[in-house]
């Protein structure tokens, strides 16, 4: 059994009280009978504040981070593993025994394992839906699986292509569509990115990093069409777990 005597975690946000995460690791402290482990929101309204919560916590050992906080929080870092440095957005920051925040990136690692499963010979490129500090570690599961991928935003920014683009040729090229976008979380569960779902096919994938409400708008939508369809849950349950080997090892 791990030595569990006074180790605080927590997961860095805003707005973050309906967080997966503090549920899932206080169930796995009681579990596993690590009683000296505790886990708490850092409910931020801005990064400004971070430094003051480690400064005033030397018994925190590891800080998952959530929306908007991922691209953020680099600046506050003493270093990075060789993957998060490439992605450009972290997720899990471990504190060292000398007190230095290490920031590492287990999004990539959660999706590609609980996408692969999916996966079929003809899923060759993807859509991922939108440019925030998620979409970065999508990107580089999908490099790593060796599929193709093409960013959708808004804003129509660089290396992207907007909303409004997006044509039966689109949903023909690209058989595997990523929400990375927070559209459809709850309580807003009626709202959904502004795509073409009647393009859906049988062929496609539809895949939503929200996990509440457990099926989308988004993957409800896709689905009709005949698109298999995941949500995010078990990709937080694999991020969750490599955040934990990481803060042990």
């Amino acid at each position: 059994m791990i030595e569990s005597l006074k180790k605080r975690f927590g997961l860095l946000g805003r707005n973050i009280s309906y967080s997966f995460s503090r549920g899932y690791f206080t169930e796995k402290f009681k579990n596993e009978n690590l009683d000296g482990c505790t886990y708490e929101n850092f409910d931020l309204q801005d990064i400004s504040e971070f430094p003051v919560i480690v400064a005033n916590g030397s018994d925190i050992k590891g800080i998952n981070v959530t929306i908007p906080y991922k691209e953020a929080v680099l600046s506050h870092l003493d270093s990075l593993s060789k993957k998060a440095a490439r992605i450009g957005a972290v997720n899990t920051i471990k504190i060292t025994k000398k007190g230095k925040l290490k920031g590492y990136n287990t999004d990539y690692y959660g999706f590609k394992k609980s996408i692969q499963p999916l996966l079929k010979p003809h899923h060759q490129r993807a859509l991922i839906l939108g440019t925030g500090g998620a979409s970065k570690g999508i990107a580089f599961a999908l490099e790593e699986l060796g599929i193709t991928y093409t960013f959708v935003s808004r804003g129509g920014k660089e290396n992207t292509i907007d909303y409004a683009s997006l044509t039966a040729i689109t949903f023909d090229n690209y058989q595997i569509v990523i929400n990375c976008t927070p559209i459809g979380t709850s309580p807003d569960i009626e709202a959904s990115p502004a795509i073409p779902y009647e393009l859906f096919t049988d062929k496609h994938i539809a895949y939503d990093l929200i996990y509440n409400p457990e099926e989308t708008q988004f993957l409800r939508q896709a689905k009709v069409k005949g698109a298999t369809t995941k949500n995010g849950y078990d990709m937080l349950v694999y991020q969750a777990e490599k955040s934990w080997e990481i803060w042990n090892k």
